[in-house]
C-alpha cells in the first residue's frame, strides 16, 4: 500500500509540507523494499534513510515551534521523541528479522499510520500557529 501526500495532509506551511512529502516518499520506498523482499542490507539502508530524514524534519519543525513560541511545544516534542523511539525499535526488528510480512505491517501501522495521524491532528495546529504569528 503506497501512501499519497494529498490535500488532507497539507498544513499550509511550505517547509513542513515539503518535508512531509519527502518523508512519505521515503516510507513508501521502505514499504516497497520490505514487500518485494529486498535483502537485509538494502532494507537497513531504507530504514536508516527514513530515520535520518525523520530526525532532520523533527529538528526543523521543532525550531519553527520554538521560533514562533508554539504553546504546545513540550507535548509536540514528546510525540516526536516517542516516534523516533518507535522508528528505532522497528529498525532493530527489521534488521534482526528481515523484511517479513509482519514487518511491513509494523511499518504501515507503527510508522506510516502514526505519521499520517500526527500530520492531520498535530502538525496542522503548528502550521496554523506559525502562520498566525507570521501574519
Amino acid at each position: 500500500m503506497a501512501y499519497v501526500f494529498d490535500k488532507t495532509l497539507e498544513t499550509g506551511n511550505q517547509l513542513i509540507d515539503t518535508q512531509h512529502r519527502e518523508l512519505i516518499n521515503r516510507l513508501n520506498q521502505l514499504i516497497d523494499a520490505c514487500a518485494t523482499g529486498k535483502g537485509r542490507a538494502s532494507i537497513d539502508g531504507f530504514v536508516k534513510n527514513v530515520a535520518d530524514y525523520t530526525a532532520k524534519h523533527f529538528a526543523d519543525e521543532e525550531r519553527l515551534q520554538q521560533d514562533s513560541k508554539y504553546p504546545d511545544y513540550v507535548n509536540h516534542k514528546r510525540y516526536h521523541d516517542a516516534f523516533k523511539t518507535t522508528v528505532a525499535t522497528v529498525a532493530r526488528e527489521i534488521s534482526a528479522q528481515g523484511p517479513t510480512i509482519s514487518m511491513v505491517g509494523k511499518v504501515n501501522n507503527d510508522i506510516a499510520g502514526w505519521l499520517i495521524k500526527h500530520i492531520k491532528n498535530e502538525d496542522s495546529k503548528v502550521a496554523k500557529h506559525v502562520k498566525t504569528v507570521n501574519s
